[in-house]
Parts: structure tokens; sequence; C-alpha cells
């Protein structure tokens, strides 16, 4: 089912997430990644990502202290990365077939990008009643450099399957995506999470969602670039690092899938690290719920 990529294998010091050492059928988590950048219009580079986001949750200690919980105690696995195809479609299809495997199998997918363009074949698998979306895109385009499943068409593609779409913190898009947006989603724009506070913001999501089932997919690049540089499509005036963490606590109990993605680490490592310890939180959260 899975292919863990034979340069990773390699290249890698820690080919896996730290602590997730269960086994799958033991495992109540499924981490894999998605190192795939194949559509991508500004900077290459998201492909590493997934080996990054690795690496430096070695960094961090295995207690959690927001919660109480040791990590290592919480039953993760990781899969690894998919041995990925570079046909957009077909990266989709492959990704929705490996999600769909983990959630029959009764276990939360947590998937690490890599580009977008993956979200579009996890929320396909798990089937959520509402995609909320962290990022600075309003990836609403129907269709980008010939195809339809591009990374800036992510939005629009879920918008076929899921009918309440929340996107928080985006700053880009043409005039015909902000129209779209408008009719179609609940948008909190950064300057909206600016103006009224993330808290604010995600109370009025929770009181509209928060008894139905969640995909909770952070796009890195919803994060300041001044702050998280290593990004292949930069956007400054954007939100915090403390603002994403809000979110994942906040959402990470009412969801059935979690992706972080579109980490290109180009920089000194500060955005693997929000992307690593973030999956922690996920983790942490979710579990204390007892979803």
């Amino acid at each position: 089912m899975f292919w863990l990529s034979k340069t990773g294998m390699h290249e890698l010091a820690h080919p896996h997430f730290a602590d997730a050492d269960a086994s799958y059928e033991d495992a109540r988590y499924a981490v894999f990644g998605v190192p795939y950048d194949g559509t991508t219009s500004f900077k290459p580079g998201t492909r590493f990502g997934p080996r990054a986001i690795r690496e430096l949750s070695f960094n961090f200690e295995s207690y959690e202290p927001s919660t109480g919980i040791d990590l290592a105690d919480v039953p993760v696995t990781d899969l690894g990365d998919l041995e990925v195809v570079k046909v957009p479609e077909a990266l989709v299809d492959q990704v929705a077939d490996v999600t769909g495997d983990i959630v029959r199998d009764g276990k939360v997918p947590v998937m690490l990008g890599g580009e977008h363009t993956a979200t579009i074949g996890a929320v396909r698998a798990v089937e959520p009643e509402v995609y909320v979306v962290c990022d600075a895109h309003l990836d609403l385009r129907n269709e980008l450099d010939g195809t339809p499943y591009s990374h800036g068409c992510v939005t629009r593609r879920v918008l076929d399957t899921v009918e309440d779409v929340v996107i928080i913190g985006a700053r880009s898009g043409d005039s015909e995506q902000f129209a779209v947006a408008a009719e179609k989603t609940r948008l909190y724009s950064a300057d909206t999470v600016r103006d009224l506070g993330i808290a604010a913001v995600l109370r009025e999501v929770l009181g509209e969602f928060g008894e139905r089932r969640i995909y909770l997919s952070i796009d890195a690049d919803a994060i300041d670039c001044c702050l998280t540089p290593g990004l292949g499509t930069p956007e400054p005036f954007g939100l915090t690092p403390l603002d994403i963490r809000e979110v994942v606590r906040t959402l990470a109990p009412h969801a059935a899938g979690f992706d972080y993605v579109e980490v290109a680490p180009f920089d000194s490592g500060q955005t693997a690290a929000v992307a690593a310890q973030m999956v922690r939180e996920f983790i942490a959260r979710h579990w204390v719920a007892g979803r």
C-alpha cells in the first residue's frame, strides 16, 4: 500500500515522525508523506517538506505540556512517503486510495506535504461534512497551467464534493476567485483575523460547524512569510504561528483528517519546525478528546 522513497531511506537520519512507533494494526493515527511539487507555479521544493518535518519532529520532547500527555504513549505509526506519480490527476487518485485504506481501517490520516494538490485526494477519501483550510491563497481557480488539479485549484476541487468550506487567512487571489469565495465559502481573510482575533473567528466556526465532521488542512503559507520563509509561494501580512496553533488546538477534536502542506524547507528550519509541532498538537488534542 505504501512505498518509502529509496532516496529518502538513504538520505534521512530519521525516516519516520518522532514517537510514531506503533504498528499499523495498533495505531490510531497514520502519518504519511506526499513528496510532490509537480504543479508548482513559483518556487519548487515542497517535495522535500515531509523529510524536513520528520527531521524537525525529533527536536521536541515527547511530553506535550498543554495536554499533559506523552506522545510516546499515543499509538501513532508513520507509513513513510508515497512513491508519487508525476501526473497531478493520478497523484490525487493515489492519495485518495491510500487515505481511503487508512479511514476504512478506523484510523485518522495525518498527511505531510508536499504541495497542496494532495489534499484533494485526502478529502475525497475522508468525505468530511466541512472543509477548513488555513491558506494565503484562495485556490479557487477552475484550472491553472492546463490542469484542474493544480495547487491553485485545491479549494475549487474540494467544493465539487464538500458543500461547506471555511477559508482562514487568505490574502491572495484574482477577482473571480474572491467572487466565488464570497458566494460559496465562509472566508476569513488575514485582515479579518487581525481585526477580530483568531479566538473570535474560531468561536464562529465552532458555532456553525462544531457538531460536524471536519477535515482540517494547513497550508504553510497561511503564516506570514516573514515569520516562516520556507515557502514555495510566499505572501507577507499573514497569520502568525500562534494563530495556527489556536486553529489546530480548537478544531482537532472535531477533525476526521489532517494535513500540513506546502513546506519548502530552504530556510533555517523554522517552517518545518512549526509544521512538526502542529502535527504533534493535532494528535495530542484529538487523542485527549477521545475521538
